[in-house]
Order: structure tokens, then sequence, then C-alpha cells
């Protein structure tokens, strides 16, 4: 509401004030202003306004102005101005009538057909304010002064749609701007849980492999007739893990579920990835308030790559190269094709890795990082990268010298081309 209230305003000053810049192109009595261009786009701007309102109330401001001007500084009488002026007033809600009657609106996926109609309703509007003026100074419309409307009004509408299919263009580059933004998110979103499904798989079956472990206990210590408590106990461990494994389960068809109903792209182009994750770990940096330049280098013919997979997998090592830099740095990705596989090389120029860490970094459970309470990061990030990479047959690897630390993997082309979820 507010802002229709604005536009309004906005409409009712900057009109009467376009009005008044005004050019006599055939004789010293034509006159034509840049008030109906500025109308025009208006109305097509402002499309939850309705146009009726917009015409009265805009009308109304041309009037009142004009008579003000012409009173207070031309010095000209009260009765004089009011017949001089008023056919404005009925020239604007005219317009607005014939524009809304037209549902203009409506037909914004049509310019030419915006254009013509344009044309005609100036024209009807025009004719409709010279029939008011012939009848209160006893003058005939003349054939040439039709003409001259007909030359004005397409001069005037095809050029207001100029301006706004430059509007509609920068809009439209705008929403498709902001729906790669969504999508990328949605992407890092999805590859997240990507990640978190593996880790939840392999919990499961380490829950199954529990549960089949504490019966087999449970059994053992049956057959001992002193152990009956004990058993038992082992008998409601069992349980227990069977219950905490059908959890998980229902927790990962959720976000299986979940991953499908996106509908999003299961494969994209390598450069495409890549510049993802170089956009989005830029904006980390930043959050971060870190000065980090990215680049991104890729050698060889790619096909296209599982968007989860690759997320899950560099996004981690991205991350963390954006986290070990102080406050000024580099990251670069380089992606290149080695026969049957596929390398990616993470590097950055931040302090490095103590040697005594080199061991254990891929350590599950393992961490140097933690929030501002104290509390230590889960310590998955790395020991799933190499799970993963292992997993599918492939391998990574430390580089670490004085001048910047290099993650390197090399992963099996066939795993980066297939869907990990139906591994």
């Amino acid at each position: 509401m507010k802002e229709r209230i604005r536009i309004l305003l906005l409409m009712m000053i900057a009109v009467p004030l376009a009005g008044e810049f005004k050019f006599y192109p055939f004789d010293d009595t034509f006159r034509v202003s840049l008030g109906t261009p500025v109308f025009f786009l208006f109305l097509l701007w402002g499309r939850r306004i309705h146009p009726n309102i917009a015409g009265i109330l805009t009308g109304l401001s041309v009037f009142v102005l004009r008579f003000l001007l012409a009173v207070g500084i031309r010095d000209i009488s009260v009765e004089e101005a009011m017949y001089l002026h008023f056919p404005a007033f009925f020239y604007y809600v005219m317009y607005a009538f014939v524009f809304h009657l037209t549902k203009l609106n409506e037909r914004h996926d049509q310019p030419f057909i915006i254009g013509l109609l344009g044309v005609l309703i100036e024209l009807f509007a025009s004719v409709s304010e010279m029939a008011i003026r012939s009848f209160l100074a006893n003058q005939d419309i003349t054939l040439l002064t039709i003409e001259q409307l007909v030359f004005i009004a397409f001069i005037r509408s095809f050029f207001v749609l100029g301006f706004f299919n430059i509007f509609k263009l920068r809009e439209a580059k705008f929403a498709e701007e902001e729906q790669r933004k969504q999508k990328e998110q949605m992407l890092l979103f999805i590859s997240n849980l990507y990640e978190e499904s593996v880790q939840l798989k392999k919990t499961m079956l380490n829950a199954e492999e529990v549960t089949s472990m504490c019966y087999d206990f449970y059994r053992r210590l049956k057959s001992r007739e002193e152990s009956g408590h004990d058993a038992q106990t082992a008998l409601q461990i069992a349980g227990l893990v069977h219950e905490i494994k059908k959890d998980n389960q229902r927790i990962y068809a959720g976000v299986s579920e979940l991953m499908a109903s996106k509908n999003l792209q299961d494969y994209m182009t390598i450069e495409e990835l890549g510049n993802i994750m170089i956009v989005s770990n830029r904006r980390y940096a930043e959050s971060n308030c870190k000065d980090v330049s990215f680049s991104l280098h890729v050698d060889g013919d790619h096909p296209p790559y599982h968007v989860y997979m690759v997320l899950s997998l560099i996004n981690n090592l991205l991350a963390n190269a954006v986290e070990a830099i102080k406050e000024e740095g580099y990251v670069s990705l380089h992606v290149k094709r080695k026969d049957q596989f596929v390398e990616f090389c993470v590097s950055d120029n931040g302090p490095g890795i103590a040697p005594r860490l080199k061991e254990v970094i891929f350590t599950e459970g393992f961490t140097k990082k933690f929030d501002a309470a104290g509390n230590p990061s889960t310590g998955i990030g790395l020991s799933y990268v190499k799970q993963t990479v292992e997993k599918w047959g492939g391998h990574i690897r430390l580089m670490d010298n004085h001048k910047e630390t290099v993650f390197i993997l090399e992963i099996p082309m066939n795993a980066m081309i297939e869907k990990g979820l139906a591994r």
C-alpha cells in the first residue's frame, strides 16, 4: 500500500512538471509536452495502481499546476484559466480510462501491440481534449490537426516503449541473477545434504553391525545360566540400537526424497561447478572479513560430472582453505584430466599444516576449528573426503611446503559421472 501511494505521489509531481517542458513542432499553436510520455511510462510501470485512479489524480494535479501558473504568474483571469486548462484534466482521465479498457498492462509480452495501442489511446484522448476545446472556443477540428496528432502519438508512444523495454530488460536480468543465486544456494544446500546422507548411511551400517553383535552376545550370555540378567541387558541394547537404525533409515529416506524433489540438474560441466564453488567461497571469505582472491583452471576435455559429488568434496577443501587464511591470501582450484582419472588440486597460501598434524588430519573427529564459545567442530570434513574418495577407487594426498598447502584428489572418471546415491 505504501509503495502504491509513493508511486502515485511521484506520478502527480513528475507528470505536471514534465508537462511544462513543451515544444511546438508545427506552428505556434500546436503544443507537444513530455507529460504524456511520462504518464504512459508510469501506467506501464505501476501495474498495481488502478489506471482510472491514476488518471483522475494526475489530471487534477496537472490542472492545478497549470491553473496556478496561469493565474499567479501569467496574470490570466480565473475564468479564462479554467477554460484554458480544464480540458487537460479531461485528457488524462480519458487516457487512463482507455488504457484500462484495452488491458494494456496484461500485454507486457507484446511490445509492438503496446506501441500501437499506445498510439490509439493517445489519439483518442487528444481528440477528446480537442473536442472540448473546440466546443468551448467554437472552433472546428481540421484533418491536418488529426494527422499531426497521429504523427506525434506514434513518436511519443514508441519512444516510451523503448524506455519501457529497457526497464523490462534490466528487470529480467535482475530476476535471472536472483534465480541464479538461489539455484547456487540450493545446489550447495543439497550438496551438504548429500554429504550428511553419506555419513548417515555409514551410521546405519554401523548400527546394523552393532545390533548383530549385541544379539550374538545376548545368545552367548543366555546359554550360561548364571548370566540371565546380563543377557537381558544385551538384548535391550540390541533393541535400542535397532531402533536407532530404524530412525536413521527414516531420516535417510526423508533426506533422499528432499534431494530428489528439488528438480535440479544432476550433472553440470566442471566450469559451471567450479564457478559456483568459487562464488560461494568468495562470499564465505567476505562474510569472515577476509581478502581472498580465487582462481579456477580447467585442463582437458571433461564430461558433465555429478553435481553433489563434486560440490560435497571440493567445497569442503575450498572452505578449509578459506578458513586457513588469516586475513588475506589466495585460493586456487585446478582441475585436469589424466586418462581415466580426474585430478582436483586445491591450494592456498595460508600458514600451512604442522608436521605433527599431517598424519592425523584425515582422522574422523580431528579438528582445529572452534566456535566463539570454544566448542569444537565435528571434524568429519576431511575424513569424509578421504573415505568417499577411497570408496570410489581414488586417493587424496597432501603437499605442504613453505609457500602453499595443496590437497590433491584423484578420482576415477566413471565414479564422477555416475549418480552417487545409486552406488
